[in-house]
């Protein structure tokens, strides 16, 4: 359970502010991830069967009861790292609805990050008589920019880019 403290500690030095959405996001999912509850930021609540008693008979109530359970704590890890104003915002919202809402409102500045370095990494020529070994060095250092703003590129697209 230390471990558990340790960790949401980040967020308590770390609240969210406008400026800051991304590296927030980031300790919110590394806080969820170790306390096995990042799934729910990324997959809305199943949603119970209301017609025919076959799917009703077949559907795994004991995944939605955990799925609302672990909501729930997100919701509140979510909501403690923010300021006042943002959680009177959000306090009737589940997990996703959150991170999407707040994605929509502050991660322009993710938006227009990811396009600069997209446009620097498609940019990247190896100029005459350059040396190989920075170059390349460079352009990993691009993709896994990408990578920590969200933009997980596909490997053999990587290397291909690289080559």
């Amino acid at each position: 359970m230390a471990g558990t403290f340790n960790l949401r500690s980040i967020l308590d030095t770390n609240k969210l502010t406008v400026p800051n959405f991304l590296d927030w996001y980031r300790n919110v999912k590394i806080v969820l991830r170790s306390e096995k509850k990042a799934y729910v930021i990324d997959y809305p609540i199943p949603v119970a069967p209301t017609q025919g008693q076959e799917e009703y008979d077949q559907f795994d109530w004991e995944t939605l009861k955990q799925h609302l359970a672990d909501n729930e704590q997100a919701v509140c890890i979510l909501l403690a790292s923010m300021s006042a104003e943002l959680q009177r915002q959000h306090e009737h919202m589940d997990a996703p609805s959150i991170i999407f809402h707040l994605q929509e409102l502050y991660d322009k500045q993710g938006r227009t990050e990811r396009f600069e370095t997209s446009k620097e990494l498609f940019g990247c020529k190896l100029a005459e008589g350059m040396a190989i070994g920075p170059h390349v060095l460079k352009m990993i250092g691009l993709i896994e920019k990408l990578a920590s703003l969200g933009f997980n590129m596909d490997h053999e697209l990587s290397i291909d880019l690289v080559l």
